[in-house]
């Protein structure tokens, strides 16, 4: 799996990006290499790791439930997608500040040519998302949904 450095200026892209798609502009061709991105609520934050012998992707997704979130590998992309859900506002509370996110979240990135997509495995555990691709030499399935447990 390869390091993604920071760039600034990506995020200044993503803004424009945004405007764009809101005017109904046509935005800039995405990049092959690039992770794709979409129009989301908000995007956990996520830890890629390697090991000798396995690919570990750790999501943070606090106050998601387990059933809404959906982890699926297609075309050597891994997407993690779903929905936190807004808590019903009362009506005889008064909010003076509201800083987290709710919605649906998307992220989704490419994996190595050695990853083994048909052994992936996901837990989710205390608002963690976990998942391993086991290294392997055998050649990608087009699609495969994985179960969280």
């Amino acid at each position: 799996m390869n390091l993604v450095k920071w760039d600034p200026f990506k995020e200044l892209e993503d803004v424009s990006t945004r405007l764009n798609r809101l005017f109904g502009r046509p935005g800039l061709p995405a990049e092959p290499d690039r992770e794709m991105l979409s129009m989301a609520d908000w995007m956990p934050s996520v830890d890629i790791s390697e090991t000798d012998n396995a690919y570990l992707v750790k999501a943070e997704i606090p106050g998601v439930s387990k059933d809404d979130v959906k982890v699926t590998i297609e075309d050597g992309m891994l997407t993690l997608q779903g929905e936190r859900k807004q808590e019903q506002e009362d009506k005889d509370k008064k909010y003076h500040r509201i800083e987290r996110s709710y919605g649906c979240f998307m992220r989704s990135f490419r994996i190595p040519d050695d990853a083994d997509d048909t052994a992936a495995k996901a837990e989710f555990k205390d608002g963690m998302l976990n998942i391993t691709l086991n290294k392997s030499q055998k050649s990608r399935s087009n699609a495969v949904n994985v179960s969280i447990s």
